[in-house]
């Protein structure tokens, strides 16, 4: 459900309808989760496994998906995993575990945020409302522009209308984070763009995560997209700085 920026009113009533998705095995989170956030006027789906979110997500989208790390029949990082390959829903992990490892693997599978247990419901609130102004934002942005595809060499467009990257004319299976990253350096190619820049502009300043983020997913974007592009690297590497797109890739 991707929206523009309407009067206040329009956009608090537009939040409304925003639908999330909670998958957590322990019924008594599930249940704070669900509750406040209705009260927050989300609507609200739950699933107790990762298998029973899985075929929920078959019949529906939800706009954003609240995944908890340790499930009883697979694992967060499993369902992210296979998220991933098919979908550009935001997913925002929820876990007790505290180490950088899993949270940068988190990262590199798809996820958007991260949220250690316990943890404070206005927090979650607060990263969620962030999640959906970027995307919003993105999507605002994009909708001002004079063109519906962005073409980087001979063998890469972007299609703004279906939020996604074709290599080929096939479907290049970017996570929606590596989407988003992408997308803002597109759209600011003329300048350098520090670590920490992208971490504010992408991720959101509410974002916990730290400036390897930012390095894995211009890795992973490299990896997908690279070879099709003329021998040259689409996002350029400024040492001491930062990245920015290779002016190149629009000629």
């Amino acid at each position: 459900m991707q929206m523009n920026f309407k009067e206040q009113g329009d956009y608090d009533e537009i939040m409304r309808l925003r639908e999330i998705l909670i998958v957590e095995d322990e019924e008594s989170i599930r249940d704070i989760l669900s509750y406040s956030l209705r009260k927050e006027g989300f609507q609200m789906k739950e699933a107790a496994s990762g298998k029973e979110a899985l075929e929920l997500l078959q019949d529906s989208k939800p706009d954003l998906i609240l995944l908890d790390l340790m499930l009883p029949d697979m694992s967060g990082f499993d369902v992210c995993r296979q998220l991933s390959v098919n979908s550009k829903i935001p997913v925002i992990m929820i876990t007790a575990k505290s180490d950088m490892l899993d949270k940068v693997l988190g990262m590199e599978l798809g996820a958007d945020d991260y949220i250690t247990k316990p943890f404070d419901i206005r927090e979650v609130v607060a990263r969620i409302r962030a999640i959906f102004r970027r995307i919003d934002l993105i999507s605002d942005t994009l909708d001002n522009q004079s063109y519906e595809v962005v073409r980087l060499g001979k063998h890469i467009e972007i299609r703004k209308d279906e939020r996604e990257v074709r290599k080929n004319g096939e479907r290049a299976e970017l996570t929606n984070k590596e989407y988003e990253l992408l997308l803002f350096l597109v759209n600011h190619h003329r300048k350098v763009h520090t670590r920490s820049e992208l971490l504010d502009k992408v991720w959101g300043f509410e974002f916990a995560g730290d400036t390897r983020t930012v390095d894995i997913h211009v890795q992973r974007i490299r990896k997908k997209l690279d070879s099709e592009v003329q021998g040259i690297s689409i996002i350029e590497t400024v040492f001491g700085v930062g990245y920015k797109l290779n002016i190149q890739v629009l000629a």
